[in-house]
């Protein structure tokens, strides 16, 4: 018998899976909508607004990108039950804290709720899926 089939997760494994791919989702999606500079994304902000995010530098950019789409290959990997998604998790993880933490640093946060948010749900994501390749869950 597979290490696989004699170590089925439970269905929270699968509802939390499920809710990271939707999460880091979004975050991609966001990420495309701010680098097109769509309609929606502009009707979303502030011009102050506006002006920051397009004089961010591109290193924080780059976190950016490398956090949701690092995140939601991770949540695809995790839904896969593959173990390589713990270091995706990881290299997301280190993407959104540089992103946070330079928004944070220059006080460019607009929601401070949803900037902390964003940071917790990050390391709540790698601990799961480390927690889940302890338990023998991936592979």
């Amino acid at each position: 018998m597979s290490t696989l089939t004699s170590n089925k997760p439970p269905i929270w494994f699968w509802i939390i899976s499920i809710i990271a791919l939707i999460w880091n989702g979004m975050g991609a999606y966001h990420y495309l909508i701010q680098a097109y500079n769509t309609e929606s994304y502009r009707a979303m902000y502030t011009a102050e607004q506006l002006e920051i995010a397009a004089n961010m530098p591109a290193w924080v950019t780059a976190a950016f990108a490398i956090a949701v789409f690092a995140g939601a290959l991770a949540a695809i990997g995790l839904l896969l039950r593959k173990s390589w998604s713990v270091k995706l998790w990881l290299l997301s993880l280190l993407a959104v804290i540089i992103q946070m933490g330079y928004i944070l640093i220059n006080d460019y946060a607009s929601s401070i709720g949803m900037t902390i948010m964003i940071v917790i749900l990050a390391f709540f994501f790698t601990w799961f899926a480390r927690t889940s390749q302890a338990k023998g869950w991936l592979a």
